[in-house]
């Protein structure tokens, strides 16, 4: 709720007071990964630049109220490394910061891909951009401060929680914490959500099965215990592929939760078919007569890396209907494509797709 210092202010000034925002978009990304031959792309004499990945898809992300990303590759320092164990120049979060997303999640597989110190130097830089970040944290009085991390976006008052199911075999140093999905804990946290008065809860989930389409009954028995307990969005990311989404109603036909299994990914040098693209989910919540936030609408988009012809070419992200209208002969794009729209229109309750229209 808007502060009465800040409503009245205007009128010190002689302006007219602006009431908080009753309706907000939020735009959710998949996974942003650093392969190797991204990091020699984005290779610009001693430094690095990734602008012109997310230069076309950046209109979609800044239009929206607020924006947020996997952060799959920890800015853990020199050298820089891809697949297994990633480290992105600074110059990657960077780029997805000017790009214009709000919210970076760390809690991941590959979080610890440098060990504690890496992913504490990660989280400097997040610090140093100016964006907000969950699910590691430098401290437990980061912990205690920044968990749930709570954000206003339009007056509305929102809680982010974000885990992980594991770190490939690598355990986080004191002082460093990682969030891992512990039911006990999530349930612990989602009443805390809802006693520093959280309106709407997200619960971003790192879990499923790699490459795998479709949710495994971990993922689904999950969701149902988020749902349950009043979370109102769920997003998942970790397969690398798209599943399903679904809005959840409640007994009287109302929207009660969206459900994201995953999101695919959102950059990457992955090749084969399902991995070559992701989905951008964009959700609108608003509140009713009752004062109470509600969902209102729930889409999807499909996006896709184009990779370099030549060697002086980037990785560029765009909306993946424009690109094959454009450049049908893409390894794998009408394939993905195919695959991820039968998969939706098989699995998908409540979320219909959008497109986004492309100059480039």
């Amino acid at each position: 709720m808007i502060g009465l210092v800040t409503f009245l202010a205007p009128l010190l000034l002689g302006q007219t007071p602006v009431a908080p925002a009753t309706e907000v978009s939020l735009l959710f990304a998949g996974d942003a990964m650093q392969h190797q031959a991204q990091i020699a792309s984005a290779r610009n004499g001693e430094g690095y630049d990734y602008t012109d990945c997310f230069e076309v898809i950046a209109p979609e992300i800044a239009e929206a109220d607020y924006a947020v990303v996997n952060l799959e590759a920890p800015a853990g320092g020199a050298p820089y490394t891809g697949y297994p164990c990633f480290s992105a120049p600074d110059a990657f979060p960077a780029a997805l910061q000017r790009a214009g997303f709000d919210l970076f999640l760390t809690a991941n597989n590959h979080c610890l891909d440098r060990y504690s110190r890496g992913a504490l130097r990660t989280l400097h830089l997040l610090d140093t951009l100016g964006v907000e970040h969950a699910g590691t944290y430098d401290s437990n009085r980061s912990l205690e401060r920044f968990h749930p991390l709570m954000t206003q976006v339009g007056g509305i008052r929102i809680a982010f929680l974000n885990y992980t199911y594991g770190t490939n075999g690598f355990a986080p140093s004191p002082p460093l914490i990682v969030n891992y999905i512990e039911r006990k804990r999530i349930q612990r946290d989602i009443r805390r959500a809802k006693a520093l008065q959280a309106e709407l809860i997200v619960a971003c989930l790192h879990w499923g099965d790699e490459y795998q389409l479709l949710p495994n009954a971990r993922q689904k028995e999950l969701a149902d215990m988020l749902v349950a307990e009043g979370v109102q969005l769920v997003i998942g990311s970790h397969p690398h592929v798209i599943q399903p989404m679904e809005v959840r109603y409640d007994a009287a036909g109302n929207p009660q939760a969206l459900v994201v299994y995953s999101l695919g990914n959102f950059i990457s040098n992955m090749k084969t078919r399902d991995t070559v693209g992701g989905a951008l989910v964009k959700v609108n919540v608003a509140r009713n007569s009752m004062n109470r936030v509600v969902l209102q609408s729930a889409q999807y988009t499909l996006v896709y890396t184009r990779r370099p012809v030549t060697a002086r070419d980037p990785f560029v992200v765009v909306p993946a209907e424009q690109e094959v209208q454009d450049h049908p002969q893409r390894p794998h794009l009408k394939g993905f494509l195919q695959k991820a729209r039968e998969i939706f229109s098989r699995h998908n309750k409540g979320v219909t797709e959008y497109f986004i229209k492309s100059s480039n």
